[in-house]
């Protein structure tokens, strides 16, 4: 390695692609780009980079959609088409609205109960100001629609300009369901309505299914229970049903990859014989951060990858480098303070739980926070790189 790269640490790249269609072989498709930007933009390969593959274009490869009627008959057949309360909604229009558009195709009365003051991802409902100033309890307190408009009137989402409560609502009477609204944290409140239960929380759903079938519900089924096996032909996934699912066309949905695992090392495989470099790979989706502005935090999807190769496992082992200069050598300057802060980098352990010089340090899954940075790099919008190489994330400072 010459002296330019020995002062660059990670890089993060956005690669353009083609647009992916169903059918596409995508581990060649993938390879060969990757392959080619080296070539033209003048870097190399090196032995583990990681190649993150936005989940998108693997479900569009896989032709993994369905269809609002898809949604609708599973709906019906898995919680009787009559009441269903359906509870923890996020407020999305591109990840959940289609999909109560077929809950309420697939049912007569849908029971809207709402978290509040915001979403399990952050949109918010109403102001946390606004709830004390009102004397509210949103541990306890469950309000009627009538109540919550008494008290806190229309609120429109921030970014989007949507009363989500009217949205809502409307779309089940579209539908041909009627609707009831209600706004409650606690997920037994729902059973004073309903018995038939859909809820849509994504990190916490298997607490509020195990809470309502302890407090009797008839049927509780979770978002990652529509649409878990085929419906009359259409794609399906089987360990994540709905969830990380993406809006695609007024009446159909993209749902998040089925098992992926053989891509990510066909892609794996594919570039080891091109260059004889060890690469990662990995398939990433919303990555794991919160916006400070609006409060958003951004994961909608069950996890951030669905797939990745073995390298990835585990989470970072990395030592603290301020806390070694200003504590361990803090007498020490110049090329004596490199020399010893290098030498405690490379007689690390390989567990550094515990260790004062590891405080701070963030210990998180690899997979999330590779994850992260690749969704930040390729954006949610028309930048067209849908594949992120990132380089020198495994490197420190003896590199």
């Amino acid at each position: 390695m010459d002296q330019y790269e020995r002062r660059v640490g990670t890089v993060s790249r956005g690669i353009r692609m083609p647009i992916i269609r169903e059918g596409d072989n995508l581990a060649e498709i993938v390879a060969t780009g990757v392959l080619e930007a080296a070539q033209y933009e003048g870097f190399e390969l090196r032995d583990r980079d990681v190649i993150s593959i936005t989940e998108s274009i693997v479900a569009r490869s896989q032709g993994n959609y369905c269809t609002v009627d898809d949604i609708a008959a599973d709906v019906k057949a898995k919680l009787g088409g009559e009441t269903v309360g359906v509870i923890f909604p996020i407020l999305s229009r591109n990840r959940f609205a289609i999909c109560l558009r077929g809950i309420a195709r697939g049912c007569k009365k849908v029971v809207l109960m709402l978290s509040y003051p915001s979403d399990e991802v952050g949109n918010c409902l109403v102001s946390l100001d606004k709830i004390d100033a009102a004397g509210i309890n949103p541990y306890s307190d469950v309000l009627s629609l009538d109540k919550y408009r008494e008290l806190f009137g229309e609120n429109k989402h921030e970014f989007t300009g949507v009363d989500y409560v009217a949205y809502y609502s409307d779309l089940c009477k579209e539908e041909g369901a009627e609707v009831e609204v209600v706004f409650a944290n606690q997920p037994k409140a729902i059973l004073d309505y309903a018995d038939c239960v859909l809820n849509c929380d994504i990190h916490t759903r298997a607490r509020t299914k195990r809470i309502l079938k302890d407090a009797g519900a008839k049927v509780v089924c979770s978002l990652d229970d529509i649409m878990n096996a085929p419906v009359d032909g259409s794609g399906c996934n089987e360990r994540y049903g709905l969830l990380g699912s993406n809006k695609s066309t007024e009446d159909k949905i993209k749902l998040f990859p089925r098992e992926c695992k053989d891509l990510v090392l066909d892609v794996q495989d594919r570039i080891l014989k091109a260059t004889g470099k060890h690469v990662e790979v990995m398939v990433y989706g919303d990555g794991a951060f919160k916006d400070p502005q609006g409060k958003i935090w951004e994961l909608a999807d069950p996890v951030v990858s669905p797939a990745f190769t073995d390298g990835l496992i585990g989470t970072p082992n990395e030592l603290k480098l301020k806390y070694l200069a200003d504590n361990d050598y803090k007498d020490l300057s110049g090329e004596a303070l490199k020399a010893a802060i290098s030498e405690s980098i490379k007689s690390k352990s390989d567990n550094l739980v515990g260790n004062m010089a590891s405080q701070g340090t963030t210990p998180r899954q690899l997979t999330d926070l590779i994850g992260s940075l690749c969704d930040l790099t390729s954006g949610s919008g028309d930048k067209g790189t849908p594949v992120v190489l990132v380089q020198g994330y495994f490197d420190n400072y003896t590199n």
